[in-house]
């Protein structure tokens, strides 16, 4: 079975181009297949702050008007998704920018039935196994904006760490699938203020203590829910960690591996 790496990068690496810059190239460097979702949300922020459009974030997850869902859409799947396909351009490695209603790859529906109403959000209901498989059999690398669809002609902003975790199991039963959710952080810390505080391993137990014990911020919550759900599919390997140290977590050498 070929390896496949999907590897998500959080938002405060988005916004930093050194950063940014220097994780691209190490993901160019990857071998073999690999797959790449992005979100962005620190300049969606930014941008409807500009335009008086107030932003309201619970438990990590952005509340999305209509308003907020034109703003996101145009970020995420227009200014980063291709700044992020240009420079991988740039570095010989074969990139296209994608979202969840191109080619039909991301099917969701709007979230219903919690005690929030989060708006134009969307809960995944199903991965075109198949496109993205074509994609990777030609050595073209997606790069996944996280804007899904209905089918219905409606676009839904969907939670990156969950789109990966998603695309990542999807993907599980024809490849040997590593999930890697690369940020800021050396990893999930046992004190935020402490990047020495890494957890090497987390399981699910642990996990459930740390967030009753209220030590998981709450911007990690969607990440390490999404993480441990990805295990409980079956994926085998998922790591948390410093998008600077891109190499070494896939070796896991570095970062908080899950299960």
């Amino acid at each position: 079975m070929n390896r496949l790496h999907v590897v998500k990068i959080g938002g405060n690496i988005v916004d930093d181009v050194d950063k940014l810059n220097h994780f691209l190239t190490e993901f160019a460097k990857i071998e073999g297949s690999k797959i790449l979702i992005h979100g962005g949300g620190k300049i969606a922020t930014s941008l409807a702050e500009k335009m008086g459009i107030e932003q309201t974030m619970v438990n990590g997850r952005r509340i999305t008007d209509a308003q907020t869902l034109e703003i996101v859409t145009m970020v995420y799947v227009g200014l980063i998704n291709k700044k992020i396909v240009a420079k991988l351009q740039s570095l010989s490695c074969n990139a296209l920018g994608l979202c969840g209603a191109d080619g039909n790859l991301i099917k969701s529906h709007k979230r219903t039935g919690a005690n929030i109403d989060y708006g134009f959000v969307g809960d995944v209901d199903l991965v075109n196994q198949r496109l993205l498989n074509q994609l990777l059999d030609q050595e073209v690398v997606p790069i996944i904006a996280p804007i899904t669809h209905d089918q219905k002609g409606t676009l839904l902003n969907t939670n990156a760490d969950t789109v990966a975790q998603e695309v990542a199991c999807a993907m599980a039963s024809i490849y040997d699938t590593t999930l890697i959710y690369s940020f800021e952080k050396e990893g999930v810390l046992l004190d935020v203020n402490d990047e020495d505080s890494v957890i090497s391993k987390l399981d699910l137990d642990y996990y459930n203590d740390l967030k009753s014990a209220g030590k998981i911020f709450a911007g990690m919550i969607p990440k390490l829910d999404n993480a441990f759900m990805a295990i409980e599919k079956g994926l085998k390997s998922v790591i948390i960690g410093n998008a600077d140290h891109l190499d070494m977590l896939i070796t896991g050498i570095k970062g908080t591996t899950i299960g």
